[in-house]
């Protein structure tokens, strides 16, 4: 039986309301158009091969292990898809940006990092890189501007440890990427109201209302 108040969080109408929950209302801009994709059900290693919904597969929740590419890159194309449809609807790439929280952060690493590094920025919280990623073998590669990174990570993590988050944007700023780290006191594998603020700042620094009316 689920508590009062719960929402899914493992879709994307589910992060919407999870966020709505936390700000009493929608996150929403009057010149941006917001999309929540849900990843397709797969099975997870985690939780012993039953079927979840999530971005990619991982041998197990940790820092220290090879990445699942296959599985990363299958859904890095499918969500390529999605951009370029924005595209096709008149949107400037430009003006695309990508994000999410946990694995979902991950996901728009390494869609931005390693297939679409003219977008403008990406955002991550409580999200990390394994530390052999092929996102930073591919930024070593690489001598354009990249993506800016919009970081958030609570200290007291249990699921994706705070060290992970710390590390991976310490990796990305040593590769060349222009990063924010927002650190979270006694936060959990949680959203904060804080937080999302913070991201709704950011976001609308980097797509502001002027720019849009210029691009119309």
């Amino acid at each position: 039986m689920r508590q009062p108040g719960f929402v899914r969080r493992d879709t994307g109408q589910g992060a919407r309301r999870w966020i709505k929950q936390i700000l009493n209302q929608d996150m929403s801009f009057q010149h941006i158009k917001v999309i929540y994709p849900t990843a397709p059900a797969r099975p997870y290693t985690p939780k012993k091969g039953a079927f979840s919904t999530v971005w990619f597969d991982r041998y197990k929740i940790s820092n220290d292990c090879p990445e699942h590419i296959e599985s990363i890159d299958s859904m890095c194309w499918r969500l390529t898809d999605l951009i370029n449809d924005e595209i096709k609807n008149g949107i400037a790439k430009n003006r695309i940006l990508i994000g999410g929280f946990s694995m979902g952060g991950g996901m728009a690493m390494h869609l931005a990092y390693r297939f679409h590094q003219d977008l403008p920025g990406v955002f991550a919280l409580s999200s990390f890189l394994n530390k052999d990623s092929a996102v930073y073998q591919a930024l070593k590669r690489n001598a354009s501007v990249l993506p800016e990174l919009f970081q958030c990570h609570g200290t007291d993590d249990e699921l994706v440890l705070y060290s992970w988050g710390e590390e991976t944007n310490k990796m990305l700023k040593s590769l060349g990427v222009s990063t924010a780290f927002h650190t979270f006191p006694d936060l959990n594998h949680e959203l904060s109201i804080t937080e999302i603020e913070k991201l709704k700042t950011w976001i609308v620094t980097k797509l502001p209302v002027e720019a849009a009316k210029t691009n119309e």
